[in-house]
């Protein structure tokens, strides 16, 4: 999967956004000012970080040691939810299912009335 199909993908999700708050990379993709995933483009240094619960997280980074690591950037006690994918042969169906799972974090975590205003938003 290359960079277009994956901001593509993300900015197919009700209410995404794309940004970059801190340079041109990471590319971030937010969701009502929430980052979902923050994207790596380069080819050197190709990767994603996607947000997570602390169950996901560990069960990604159990399944997938050394392709899947607890978020290289932030402090240590927020790496528990979020990971970093390094996206050289990562299985594309999976890679799909991570963002919906980060995407689907940041939706619940808000209130029911603004899940619901943001579903309703056209895409």
């Amino acid at each position: 999967m290359n960079a277009e199909e994956i901001k593509k993908y993300c900015l197919g999700k009700h209410g995404a956004y794309e940004t970059q708050p801190f340079g041109d990379v990471p590319i971030c993709y937010k969701l009502n000012n929430k980052i979902f995933a923050q994207l790596y483009p380069y080819e050197h240094d190709y990767k994603i970080t996607l947000k997570c619960t602390a169950d996901v997280g560990d069960f990604y980074r159990m399944i997938y040691p050394g392709k899947v690591v607890r978020g290289y950037h932030c402090p240590p006690v927020q790496q528990p939810y979020w990971n970093t994918i390094y996206l050289a042969d990562f299985p594309e169906d999976e890679l799909y299912h991570m963002i919906d799972l980060a995407y689907d974090t940041v939706l619940n975590s808000f209130s029911k009335k603004v899940q619901r205003e943001i579903l309703s938003r056209e895409k």
